[in-house]
This record gives structure tokens, C-alpha cells and sequence, in this order.
């Protein structure tokens, strides 16, 4: 298995108005028998989904998502462009016909190694996503913390367009390395009742 999670941890990069992450004992071996620690995080830190509700008022939360879209055949194409990725660059990146999860593979993953938020990372644009609705995508995964650019002039429009189809976001990936191609994908996020989003592990089987 392929691990293409990103490690939660403290001072870990998070979306600008998120939460950090925080982990603190709040139990040791030495002094309780056991060791017990309490975690904060936000829904949507790291490796995690977005579900329809994140966007769209009375959308499926996160524990309403049918696990069968987060497993399954996938393919992962790797794109060159910093900033958004495009109709015409999907078109291009050879998908096959039937592909259900689509993981892109960006130059953002770098930012995973730099302090803190950074707003240059590269995106899906909606012309993008329309392009993965029309084609039946079911699930779209990316290698930093959204899908869409934070300065995106259409304004969370690819997110719109994706979750109002149903398509699930999967993101915060790390795919460095990772050969194109078609792989397996499991992934399962936290299952939290009425969900925005949940952090989830992300793995690949060749």
C-alpha cells in the first residue's frame, strides 16, 4: 500500500481561518497507567473529504457518504501547471472512458514542507469540474488543502459545481513520486455525525 496521507501533527499547515492542529496529554504511562491524549482539529485539515454539505445547505454530511465511492479503481495523472487545471489540460492528460476517481497530482505538494498557509497553490478550475461532471467522475482528489484556489474569480463555483453533482472532494493528498497511472484507492474519513468534513487516511494498492 501507497500511504498518500498527510501526517497530522502540531504546526502543520491548515486553511487560513482553521483551527491548528493541537495534541496534548492528558494522561502518561508513568503517572495514569496509561497514555491518553486529547486532539484538536478542524474538519478539514490534512488529508480529508468534503462532502456536499460543506457547500450546499441540507447536503449529505460526511457519514452519509456512500463508502463505495471512496474505494475503488482510480486513476492519478500528474499536471505541470501552478495554478489551475483546466478543461483542456483534462482533456489531454489521456483519462480513460469510465474513470470514477480522479486524483491530481500538482507541484503543491511542496508546500506540505513549508511553514505555514500559502495561497499560490494550484487548483481545479470550474470549467475543470464541469468537465468531471460531465464525464461521471464520482470522486476528485488534489494534493493540497482545496480543490480551488483561494483567489479562484469564480468565486467556490468549482466547488459548487462538483458537490452539486454529488461528486465527492477528497484533499490535503501527498503524491510525490507516485508514478501516473491506475491504482486502487481506499479511503475513510472519521465517521462524524452531521459532518462538514472529516479527516481521513488515503491509500493506494498498484
Amino acid at each position: 500500500m501507497i500511504d498518500i496521507s498527510v501526517p497530522l501533527r502540531p504546526g502543520m499547515a491548515v486553511w487560513a481561518n482553521e483551527v491548528p492542529v493541537e495534541l496534548s496529554a492528558v494522561s502518561t504511562i508513568r503517572e495514569g497507567g496509561a497514555a491518553v491524549s486529547r486532539l484538536c482539529v478542524g474538519t478539514h485539515t490534512g488529508t480529508h473529504v468534503d462532502p456536499p454539505a460543506h457547500f450546499i445547505e441540507g447536503g449529505a454530511t460526511i457519514e452519509q457518504l456512500d463508502l463505495e465511492v471512496l474505494v475503488g479503481p482510480c486513476e492519478v495523472r500528474r499536471f505541470d501547471e501552478r495554478f489551475e487545471i483546466t478543461s483542456a489540460h483534462l482533456e489531454r492528460a489521456g483519462i480513460p472512458e469510465g474513470t470514477q476517481r480522479l486524483l491530481l497530482a500538482t507541484p503543491s505538494a511542496q508546500l506540505w514542507d513549508l511553514p505555514g498557509f500559502h495561497t499560490d497553490y494550484t487548483g481545479l478550475s470550474l470549467d475543470g469540474a464541469q468537465w468531471c461532471v460531465r464525464r461521471g467522475i464520482r470522486l476528485v482528489g488534489i494534493d493540497y488543502l482545496s480543490i480551488e484556489r483561494a483567489d479562484s474569480p469564480t468565486a467556490w463555483r468549482t466547488h459548487l459545481t462538483l458537490l452539486g453533482a454529488g461528486v465527492v472532494i477528497l484533499e490535503g493528498l501527498d503524491m510525490r513520486g507516485l508514478a501516473e497511472g491506475p491504482y486502487n484507492l481506499i479511503c475513510l474519513p472519521v465517521r462524524l455525525t452531521g459532518g462538514d468534513g472529516a479527516p481521513a487516511r488515503a491509500v493506494l494498492v498498484p
